[in-house]
């Protein structure tokens, strides 16, 4: 599933091709994705300006005067700016055309994603109750240790809990709790604020890198110009599953948490 680092380098690669520019119309083939395409969304946004695409968590907000258009890419989707006249794919279900002539194409085989309109983002039952950015001044350590004085469930969880923190996918649990030395089966109230303190760095670092990087080379996602990320090069435990720790040269741990595939070094991590 695209994670928020996906996301991230979803947002800014479109929004240079979109902010600033009206909608000529929305195309929808498929209108059958997570939740039904809303029918009145290709009149709404007719002759609409994009005033801003932003990120809230795994959600991208396109900004328009009327309201927002909330897009998620689900486990598979992706979206691709065309500027020429090459034919939609299969997959290709939402198309946003704008009158510059580019086109926004959203391609989603498992159809999980979602393409929704608010006239209150900050108050749809997708948004109204996230957590912090991890990127924001309001996520820290102390914050984390806080809410976890009472928490039984396994730090892994916890941390991909999008009411403690945004955006933290299992790819990225998994290299933040290596990196702060944190096995992923630790119970949240059982770790101390020190630690939290440095799991809450490591969470910014990756992320922060994973963005740079475009996003990890997922088997599904691709960027806004067709291409995958690199920061699958950069991964210290995610996908290497038997492999020797980078660190101290034991073999990784693989095991199955909430159906999800986790990896850690019991040398390293504790």
């Amino acid at each position: 599933m695209p994670e928020l680092p996906e996301v991230e380098t979803t947002r800014s690669g479109i929004a240079p091709f979109i902010e600033g520019v009206r909608v000529e119309k929305l195309m929808v083939r498929e209108s059958r994705l997570r939740w039904p395409v809303p029918e009145h969304l290709p009149r709404t946004l007719a002759g609409q300006e994009v005033l801003a695409v932003e990120r809230r968590a795994k959600y991208l907000l396109v900004r328009f005067r009327r309201g927002t258009m909330i897009v998620h890419l689900g486990m598979s989707g992706s979206i691709r700016v065309i500027t020429d006249q090459s034919p939609p794919a299969r997959h290709d279900h939402v198309e946003l055309i704008m009158t510059t002539g580019v086109r926004l194409r959203y391609n989603d085989p498992r159809r999980f994603g979602c393409w929704l309109w608010t006239e209150d983002s900050e108050h749809h039952p997708l948004l109204a109750s996230l957590g912090p950015e991890p990127l924001d001044p309001a996520f820290s350590g102390p914050w984390l240790h806080r809410l976890a004085r009472t928490k039984k469930t396994p730090v892994k969880h916890f941390i991909m809990d999008s009411h403690v923190v945004v955006g933290v996918g299992n790819i990225y649990a998994n290299e933040a709790l290596f990196r702060a030395g944190i096995h992923p089966r630790r119970s949240a109230c059982r770790i101390s604020r020190d630690r939290y303190i440095l799991l809450a760095e490591a969470i910014r670092e990756i992320l922060s890198a994973a963005i740079l990087m475009g996003g990890t080379t997922l088997r599904d996602f691709v960027n806004s110009e067709g291409k995958p990320g690199y920061f699958t090069q950069s991964l210290q435990v995610y996908g290497r599953g038997g492999e020797p720790c980078r660190q101290c040269g034991r073999g990784l741990k693989e095991i199955r948490m909430s159906q999800r595939t986790t990896v850690y070094c019991a040398g390293c991590q504790r």
